[in-house]
């Protein structure tokens, strides 16, 4: 009589076990979140004590004092930018996942990766999942020339790969990707919670117990998330987001978890014919073709980790055709600019409930820093006015519900921006102006509340 096969449910957000189906996760609770998947093979031997059967010893557990707090070891990548991300380059034994959009460039990036670190001196194995090995040959041809030890594979099955890894002993290996590997003691299909989890548990521990840097492409949602189960982003070191639209030159790279370094640096690159090209000044090209005498535009400066951005904020602000006035927002939370808006209609009195309002981030690049607030502001009062902003001016802020400017940090990094790409005028907040060195040629206006900045515009204008 044939064994009958063993199922539990999973939740596929932040992988929940239950030996029955659910509707609500108790664990994130999510709904409609669980999925049904064998128990056999690995499952079943973890919980049966595997590590046992297979002669493993325990951990011996360590006293604090007796910890080395070195320095990690890390190593370029040959690409300024990752490394920024990375925190410093690539620490030995870490598990990174490379998320993105299809076709945005993530093996593109990694095959350059490879091709840098083969150079240096390292042993590279690429791990192909969806291409052959003539068609990553294809792709590497079209970067340029490639030398050292890199070593090439196309193969899904995990256990072979891990036999490949023990026989070569790399250095660095990339999983392109990790939603085409499957373990065959599991009977669920490549892709599947099971499969995608355990596959990345194995992974985990091949990088910790040989020190081996791992790189693993995953998909992402139509949300914009990682493929698979939660967990995937629980289990690895770094998780890194690539961004951008396909039909753009400019690419972004975040990291949104970094056990080895700030989750608030931002790498940019440019696709060209030959890959992908560093930009090392991304403040340049997102100033670049920018209008000079146009109402509703303000040059704004972030911080993203420890860089300064500058970039365009624009606005279009005109009278509705409609009895609901239309609100739209790219590269910024449409919430926000929806409440900035009600603080000038109560604060400065302007009429923008019969108003349409547009607002755009240039660049393609979303913030989320309240730095840009009073920029926003100053967008929106200046189109509806009808008045420029001098070319030449940088404005950075935070705005609260009360039409007060409130202060925000590493001030100095902005104004030595501002000053060294050319820009005479800065507005910020006034409780963020003390202390500080103002660059030669460099103008600071300290503002307090929106009325106060709104002001600024008419003064600009000859108005007042």
């Amino acid at each position: 009589m044939m064994k009958a096969k063993q199922t539990a449910f999973f939740c596929k957000e932040c992988g929940y076990e239950s030996a029955k189906w659910m509707g609500q996760c108790p664990g994130c609770r999510q709904w409609n979140t669980f999925v049904e998947e064998p128990t056999a093979g690995s499952f079943a031997t973890t919980k049966s004590g595997g590590a046992k059967k297979q002669g493993l010893e325990a951990s011996k557990p360590l006293r604090l004092e007796e910890i080395s707090t070195d320095e990690e070891d890390r190593s370029s990548t040959g690409l300024h930018e990752l490394d920024r991300v990375l925190g410093g380059g690539l620490v030995t034994g870490s598990l990174i996942l490379v998320g993105g959009d299809p076709g945005i460039g993530k093996s593109t990036l990694l095959l350059q990766v490879c091709r840098n670190l083969a150079v240096s001196g390292k042993k590279v194995l690429y791990v192909s999942g969806e291409e052959s090995a003539r068609q990553v040959k294809m792709r590497a041809d079209r970067l340029g020339g490639f030398s050292g030890e890199l070593l090439l594979l196309s193969e899904t099955n995990l256990e072979k790969i891990d036999n490949t890894i023990t026989k070569e002993m790399p250095q660095v290996v990339v999983i392109d990707s990790i939603q085409t590997m499957y373990r065959e003691d599991i009977s669920s299909a490549p892709g599947s919670v099971g499969q995608v989890r355990e596959c990345t548990n194995m992974l985990m521990q091949i990088a910790k117990g040989r020190n081996i840097t791992i790189f693993l492409v995953g998909h992402v949602t139509k949300e914009g998330v990682v493929a698979g189960p939660r967990v995937l982003e629980h289990m690895v070191d770094t998780v890194l987001y690539f961004e951008g639209d396909r039909s753009a030159m400019y690419r972004i790279l975040r990291a949104v978890k970094n056990r080895f370094g700030a989750t608030n640096e931002m790498g940019v690159f440019e696709m060209v014919q030959s890959g992908l090209k560093e930009v090392a000044n991304p403040s340049a090209y997102l100033l670049e073709g920018r209008s000079l005498d146009s109402s509703g535009t303000v040059t704004a400066c972030l911080m993203e980790g420890t860089r300064p951005i500058m970039l365009e904020v624009q606005a279009l602000v005109c009278r509705t055709s409609f009895g609901l006035p239309r609100r739209t927002s790219a590269g910024i939370d449409g919430n926000r600019v929806n409440l900035l808006i009600a603080v000038l209609e109560k604060r400065m009195g302007m009429a923008l409930s019969s108003c349409d309002a547009y607002v755009n981030v240039t660049g393609g690049i979303k913030i989320s820093e309240p730095a840009l607030d009073l920029a926003v502001v100053m967008a929106i009062a200046g189109s509806f006015r009808d008045r420029v902003i001098d070319a030449h001016t940088v404005i950075f802020g935070e705005v609260g519900l009360a039409g007060e400017i409130r202060g925000v940090s590493m001030v100095q990094q902005r104004i030595n921006e501002a000053a060294r790409l050319g820009f005479t005028c800065c507005i910020l907040p006034k409780i963020s102006a003390k202390d500080i060195k103002i660059p030669e040629g460099m103008k600071c206006i300290p503002v307090a509340t929106v009325k106060e900045a709104a002001g600024l515009i008419e003064r600009m204008n000859g108005r007042e």
